[in-house]
């Protein structure tokens, strides 16, 4: 399986042959030399992690496919056909098994309202949490994608999610706010973080991919 790293929170994850995208949204580019998609995750409804454009444009080349995400978010694409999860289901489309967790995005503020969010592990061995610290109970990541750099994150917390996952490899993202120099600095503490339990850290820019 290869998991391929795109601007800000947006993952494209293919095997067999077949892609799965994961939250394109308002500070990632335009998808380029997409085959073969399967499906499309939207862990919640901000627009760093959807848009109407990304959507429209995925599903003009590929009419039909189904788009998961939670409540929120099919409340708020109300105009694509959303199929809702949440925490505790799971779905097989194509090569892809999608298991969800969490079920709210973490606070930002208490004068901002908390909405839905869900973390999706795929095939049992990729994880990424969207915007929560959501850790996937009894799995054995062996690929982290962690969130690095958010309105709502704190590095310590960043680095408490990682320990608690414990995954085998992991990399940064939800990063486009971030500074070069806050970015390296960040990558610094999740590197001790994955570290600690025998784990290596990856510093994958937009374009760059690992394999499972």
């Amino acid at each position: 399986m290869r998991v391929t790293k795109h601007e800000h929170a947006c993952l494209r994850i293919e095997e067999l042959g077949q892609t799965l995208i994961v939250d394109p949204g308002n500070f990632t580019d335009p998808l380029e030399g997409l085959h073969d998609v399967a499906g499309i995750v939207l862990t919640h409804e901000h627009p760093d992690h959807w848009t109407p454009e990304h959507l429209d444009r995925i599903l003009g080349a590929f009419p039909g496919i189904p788009i998961f995400g939670p409540a929120g978010l099919a409340a708020a694409a109300s105009a694509y056909d959303v199929t809702v999860v949440a925490p505790g289901d799971a779905v097989t489309i194509g090569p892809f098994t999608l298991s969800f967790y969490g079920g709210r995005h973490n606070v930002i503020h208490s004068s901002i309202p908390v909405i839905d969010n869900v973390g999706v592990l795929v095939n049992g061995v990729f994880y990424y949490p969207g915007d929560s610290y959501a850790v996937p109970a009894g799995a054995d990541v062996q690929l982290l994608a962690a969130p690095i750099g958010a309105p709502w994150l704190k590095i310590g917390e960043a680095m408490d999610f990682v320990l608690a996952v414990a995954p085998r490899r992991a990399f940064g993202t939800h990063d486009k706010t971030l500074s070069a120099i806050g970015l390296g600095m960040h990558r610094q503490r999740l590197e001790w973080a994955v570290q600690q339990d025998g784990g290596s850290f990856l510093a994958l820019d937009p374009g760059d991919h690992t394999e499972i």
